[in-house]
């Protein structure tokens, strides 16, 4: 961390959650990927600090969070999120989220709309089924067999580092992989949102275009062309980043700038 940077854990919900404040201004939480960390932002953290305060999240057994027998679920994060708002003392929030944090984040504004001012979701699908079929047949196989094939990753060498409990690692697969197994279809909610959304992927990733399409059209997108003047302009947009794939999502440049752009603008 940075001499500018207050790491600090909050007790919520039966957890030990910690967290980081980067920078000043309106306030900005940001949710890693699956078996990350709040590190994993290290490349992107110093822009999106430029005009925000950027509370960045070790969410329930990842990075120094320590785990509790609690199932991970997506819905529960994401009332850990509201728990650290209310902690913190925030009315509000634009919250940003790659893959497992882009479903946190998703869930947390459908469960906690008022407290979500702008949304970023980065590279997540609205429903399981909105992936790959090869994709999801890895998600059924994640488990903790894969746990000592996985200790040469530097995913694994983070972990072992700053985890309270290193041990912990094939727990960590085992119940992320019963995560990943999980069905679900929130298009019903997806729809119901009034908050600003940009939804980010990139045009190799794990979901189809088609997806990508039929998700920013539940948001109000793809409805008609916008006008000369604007007067049709969707308030969520689309952004799709060219030779990115889910695993560079989160450390390309062009998402920094995007991201900045649809937080700090006029859109309501």
């Amino acid at each position: 961390m940075s001499s500018q940077t207050i790491g600090n854990y909050a007790a919520i919900n039966g957890l030990n959650l910690y967290y980081e404040i980067h920078g000043e201004g309106e306030p900005l939480i940001l949710l890693h990927g699956g078996l990350g960390a709040i590190d994993m932002f290290t490349e992107i953290l110093p822009r999106l600090g430029q005009g925000h305060q950027v509370i960045g999240v070790d969410l329930q057994a990842h990075g120094r969070t320590a785990d509790t027998e609690r199932p991970l679920r997506l819905e529960y994060m994401a009332d850990d999120i509201a728990a650290l708002m209310k902690h913190l003392n925030m009315e509000y929030a634009d919250v940003m989220g790659y893959s497992l944090g882009g479903g946190v984040a998703l869930r947390t504004a459908i469960q906690h709309p008022d407290l979500v001012r702008k949304l970023v979701v980065v590279s997540f699908p609205f429903k399981r089924s909105g992936s790959y079929p090869d994709v999801l047949l890895s998600m059924d196989k994640m488990g903790a067999e894969a746990a000592e094939m996985m200790k040469p990753s530097p995913i694994y060498k983070l972990y072992s580092q700053i985890a309270p409990r290193p041990e912990d690692w094939p727990r960590l697969l085992a119940k992320m992989g019963d995560l990943l197994r999980q069905e679900y279809d929130w298009s019903e909610e997806v729809a119901q949102l009034t908050m600003p959304v940009l939804l980010v992927f990139g045009d190799a990733d794990s979901v189809p275009a088609s997806h990508m399409a039929e998700f920013y059209r539940l948001l109000g997108g793809s409805q008609k062309d916008a006008g000369w003047n604007h007067a049709h302009m969707p308030k969520s947009q689309l952004a799709v980043l060219p030779g990115t794939s889910h695993y560079s999502c989160f450390s390309n440049p062009l998402l920094t700038e995007i991201a900045t752009g649809f937080l700090n603008s006029s859109a309501k």
